[in-house]
């Protein structure tokens, strides 16, 4: 497949062009006054499925945002590989910490990415990552090298918790059927420094709700009279954790799974560098549970950390008030084992047993979903391990991420598939955050990799 390079070669400039016009669309779930914005990234997806050869495509409804699947049969006899992607996008808030506007795609280099970046909202998580795929897709079926089947699924609610997924993919067995499913929505940990992400965290996310007096109260004549539901919020969040950094919730740590001493220490044998990490997030010190190291709090140990907050008057200048409501939005990483609902069951319970008897406290899930740890000795990772050997000269390294793809585990419970997580962005792409960016050598070089993987797939399938 000497050809990928000089078809990549060739159609750069489309390539970049076409992921540009995708991530113009704010196709934000988290806000039902995009729902046009969904609509048109979700015609855009199918549209760009057909024109990269799929013979069948379909814009699916749910009872949520549509899901797009297409696929590409050429032999039944042969392997089938899904791809697993969303089109969705976090909100882009806030917006002032934009260096460019988040839905105003600009290429712009950067000294990780001498080469340029994509920066928008999107271009790393996950619409750039995904486009890959449709990319690879197309010089497969385009030149002839399509050595399998394909299916596609590209979802528009991953970012609020794939609800309609967790609803379609139950009833879709049949159409879904594979033999493993592919994603690129992590990351690898340089460029230089090939690597495959093995295991991912839980999530559950809630919002909290403290109302103290019936209305907002003037603070002078009602100050150290009444409670203040921000001064409670802010204690009661406080006591979540201990002085080790240790969450509170009592039965919180009861399943968590505790790696080996040699699972420890080969970890640690990843490259990583503890100056360049506080450098690049301008930090005089890391913060974190107490006894773990850096790599190991954000992959595997659990989480919990509060996400907004918010309670009384917040305009320009003062106005001395004692706010009734105080709220705050806070999501728990979890480890494999952990179970997201009975984690969301045993902070409710919590949260409200520590409340004082002069406010209520209610707390309402949003959403969640389990841990996954993928096995390193099966026929897919070691397709995938060689096919970032052939593009990159080197083996990658197994690595455990902190993030949360919810639906991994849900694809091995409904359609018993394991799952490669082939991911191509960086930690520095600051997803979720103001200057998301996808570096243009990562975007081309995925698309680069991933028709290896189904070579390889194929012939050791």
């Amino acid at each position: 497949m000497d050809s990928i390079k000089n078809y990549i070669k060739e159609h750069k400039n489309r390539f970049l062009t076409e992921l540009i016009q995708l991530l113009k669309i704010p196709s934000i779930s988290a806000d039902a006054s995009y729902h046009k914005e969904i609509l048109l990234s979700a015609d855009f997806i199918k549209n760009s499925l057909e024109k990269a050869g799929c013979d069948k495509v379909e814009l699916c409804d749910t009872p949520g945002n549509p899901i797009i699947y297409g696929e590409k049969i050429i032999d039944a006899s042969l392997p089938t590989v899904l791809v697993y992607g969303h089109y969705d996008v976090q909100p882009a808030d806030p917006i002032e910490l934009w260096t460019s506007p988040p839905f105003e795609p600009v290429i712009k280099k950067t000294e990780i990415h001498p080469e340029g970046a994509i920066f928008a909202r999107g271009s790393c998580d996950d619409k750039g990552q995904m486009y890959m795929h449709v990319k690879a897709l197309e010089y497969m079926t385009s030149t002839g090298n399509l050595p399998c089947n394909v299916k596609f699924m590209i979802e528009g609610e991953e970012e609020v918790g794939s609800e309609s997924l967790a609803w379609f993919v139950p009833r879709n067995k049949k159409k879904l059927a594979n033999d493993v499913i592919l994603i690129s929505d992590t990351g690898m940990i340089a460029n230089d420094i090939p690597s495959i992400t093995t295991g991912l965290r839980g999530l559950s996310y809630v919002e909290v709700e403290v109302t103290g007096p019936n209305r907002d109260l003037h603070s002078g004549l009602y100050g150290g009279a009444v409670a203040n539901p921000i001064n409670i919020l802010t204690k009661m969040i406080a006591s979540l954790h201990d002085e080790n950094n240790h969450i509170t919730i009592p039965g919180f740590y009861d399943n968590v799974e505790e790696l080996s001493t040699e699972e420890r220490a080969e970890m640690a044998k990843a490259p990583f560098s503890l100056d360049d990490y506080k450098d690049a997030l301008k930090i005089d010190d890391v913060y974190g549970e107490k006894d773990f190291s850096t790599n190991e709090r954000n992959a595997i140990r659990p989480t919990l950390d509060v996400n907004g907050i918010w309670g009384g008057y917040t305009g320009e200048g003062a106005k001395t008030v004692i706010a009734s409501k105080a709220f705050a939005k806070i999501s728990m990483r979890l480890v494999p084992n952990q179970d997201w609902r009975e984690i969301t069951e045993l902070f409710k319970n919590h949260f409200e047993s520590i409340a004082p008897k002069s406010v209520k406290v209610v707390v309402k899930p949003h959403h969640g979903g389990q841990g996954y740890v993928t096995p390193t000795n099966n026929i897919a990772y070691k397709a995938a391990s060689q096919a970032y050997e052939t593009t990159f000269g080197k083996t990658p390294i197994p690595q455990r991420s902190g993030g949360s793809i919810p639906i991994v585990a849900l694809f091995e419970k409904e359609l018993n598939s394991k799952t490669i997580l082939m991911g191509f962005g960086l930690n520095s792409d600051a997803i979720h955050s103001p200057n998301e960016h996808f570096g243009v050598w990562n975007y081309l070089k995925g698309i680069e990799t991933i028709p290896y993987f189904y070579t390889n797939f194929t012939k050791l399938y």
